[in-house]
């Protein structure tokens, strides 16, 4: 048989590849061979799922060295076969590819990290019989979701008058488009959200109808996304908002025709920020309507203010500042204050109720000293929670009656300490102490009466920051009466220390007295036990006379060891006080 010529020869040859592309086209028909091979294996053994990782370790090493060297592995899928660079990978007949494409998957891509169990859930999906009962494979991709293979379909493509190789042209030209589109080394991340029909139809001609397509392509990075919402976030609040804002009073300071429109259009304008959580905006809003109010003849603005102040302090809008304050400190917590501090009296019951449902600290104290500005006028609805059953309450009310400075808060306060909590009765007395006010003597003086023995501790405690000659007088009478030797030892310690903390010279005589006490036989416990509590007096006076007394008894050897020992801690710790923690360096 004669040869056809050379020049024809030459031109009925395919173009040969590149090396680095022959060799991209061996290693991928390496792996379509053992992936093959695996999967009859698998097909073989289905009972021994355990093997399947072993059955497949030769296709993962290979898909392993392909990606490695150059990046996913991408193969078209024919009827018959895959095709990377043109070049048919199985190198016999497998009815494997046919059951991809007869569900429009045209394109499969592995990527690098593929993992053995995506492997082995890839070749299950092959495995399946759809005839059978089974899910159709495209189906049983979509929900296996593996993170390193992505796959390409395409269905339903039709157009008039052409035949399926045309159409089959055509369709890759629409992937190619759109896939091109959705791939990208630039930094405009959002190109692709500018595809569109006009896009299309400039790129297409013949494509009368496309009814579905689906590309895959690489997964967004965490990076990626945050960048993305960060540039979303930044376009709504940033810029949508105040121009919208800015338009909206554009039309208000081009004077004001329908007044209850414009009023609508400011109330939308507050939910939409609140649920921003755009408190510094709304503030802006106020700041405007204010001043556009002040002008002469704008008496519809006043009103248009008024009206919005009021819809910002309604409960439904206090309740959602209420969640935005429950479990996250804001942004801005310098906005949430200005906002609150606009709001009237009928808002102070709602923001009572915002208040129980925090539990932020730094939260509930922003808002507390919204509060404090209500409560000097109005300090009703706080007195009637300071009865609360619940601690965090009473503790709330307290602070913001404090912090609103009302003349008769120390008088309010005395109502707590009928509680029976004992931490908020302790709290509101230290609280009671700072007033320095007769009202607030009175109070501590009665308290030295309570029941619990703790409160009458602090009671004697605060007593001489007051009066020192009348706190003297009060705790002695105190010490003089029957029950005092009763008491327990820690409360009789904390009222001589009381004593001695007064200074007055009666205190101080009394206390050496005591330390000066020979006993006898019969009172040798009673004495051990007024010098130990003289010595507490003089701990508590934290003087330097009380210091040298002190230390005159650590000196007196005659003095019990105990006395001696408790003597020298508290010569220590008056030390310390008096002239900080180098002195104490300085001596050791």
């Amino acid at each position: 048989m004669a040869h056809p010529p050379k020049a024809i020869q030459e031109s009925n040859a395919e173009p040969q590849l590149s090396p680095e592309a022959r060799e991209k086209v061996e290693l991928a028909k390496t792996f379509a061979f053992h992936l093959l091979k695996g999967i009859k294996q698998i097909g073989m053994y289905r009972h021994n799922e355990s093997r399947f990782p072993e059955f497949l370790g030769k296709a993962l090493e290979s898909i392993a060295s392909y990606t490695e060297k150059f990046g996913p592995l991408s193969m078209k899928v024919e009827q018959q076969n895959f095709l990377l660079l043109g070049e048919a990978l199985f190198s016999e007949d497998t009815p494997l590819p046919y059951k991809f494409f007869r569900d429009g998957i045209r394109q499969l891509i592995f990527r690098p990290g593929l993992t053995v169990e995506e492997l082995t859930t890839f070749t299950l999906i092959a495995l399946s019989e759809p005839e059978r009962g089974a899910e159709d494979v495209l189906a049983q991709l979509w929900r296996a979701s593996m993170e390193h293979v992505e796959y390409v379909v395409v269905e339903g493509f039709s157009m008039e008058n052409a035949s399926e190789e045309e159409v089959q042209v055509e369709v890759d030209k629409v992937v190619g488009y759109l896939y091109s589109r959705l791939t990208t080394n630039s930094d405009d991340y959002l190109r692709f959200a500018r595809v569109s029909a006009e896009d299309l139809d400039a790129r297409l001609d013949g494509v009368e109808q496309i009814r579905g397509l689906v590309v895959g392509g690489r997964h967004a990075s965490d990076e990626l996304k945050a960048k993305l919402q960060r540039e979303v976030s930044e376009e709504e609040n940033a810029r949508l908002f105040p121009k919208l804002v800015s338009a909206v009073f554009q039309v208000v300071e081009g004077g004001v025709d329908d007044a209850s429109l414009l009023e609508e259009i400011f109330v939308q304008l507050l939910d939409m920020l609140l649920l921003q959580d755009d408190f510094g905006t709304v503030n802006q809003i106020v700041l405007k309507l204010r001043a556009l109010s002040q002008r002469e003849g704008s008496e519809d603005l006043a009103k248009m203010l008024e009206n919005f102040l009021h819809k910002m302090g309604e409960e439904q809008r206090l309740m959602r500042v209420g969640e935005s304050l429950k479990t996250t400190r804001p942004k801005n917590p310098a906005d949430v204050s200005r906002y609150l501090q606009g709001l009237d009296r009928d808002s102070i019951i709602p923001l009572l109720s915002v208040l129980e449902s925090i539990e932020v600290a730094d939260n509930r104290t922003l808002l507390c000293d919204a509060l404090a500005g209500f409560a000097r006028e109005l300090p009703e609805p706080f007195v009637a929670r300071l009865m609360s059953d619940r601690p965090q309450t009473v503790r709330d009310m307290v602070y913001i009656l404090e912090k609103s400075n009302h003349p008769e808060r120390v008088k309010m306060f005395g109502q707590v300490l009928k509680s029976p909590n004992l931490v908020v009765k302790l709290e509101v007395l230290n609280i009671i102490g700072r007033g320095r006010t007769g009202e607030a003597r009175r109070i501590i003086v009665d308290a030295l009466a309570d029941p619990i023995s703790q409160v009458r501790m602090l009671a004697a405690k605060l007593l001489p920051e007051f009066d020192r000659d009348k706190g003297y007088v009060d705790l002695m009478r105190l010490v003089r009466e029957p029950g005092f030797d009763k008491k327990t030892p820690d409360e009789r310690a904390a009222v001589y220390a009381a004593i001695g903390s007064t200074g007055t010279p009666g205190a101080l005589s009394m206390m050496q007295q005591m330390l000066a006490t020979k006993p006898s036989l019969l009172n040798k416990k009673r004495v051990l036990e007024d010098k130990l509590l003289a010595i507490h007096g003089l701990g508590g006076a934290c003087s330097i006379q009380g210091y040298k007394m002190l230390q005159a008894v650590v000196e007196d050897k005659n003095q019990p060891l105990e006395v001696l020992t408790s003597a020298r801690k508290a010569m220590y710790q008056t030390k310390k006080t008096l002239f900080g923690d180098s002195a104490l360096s300085e001596e050791a």
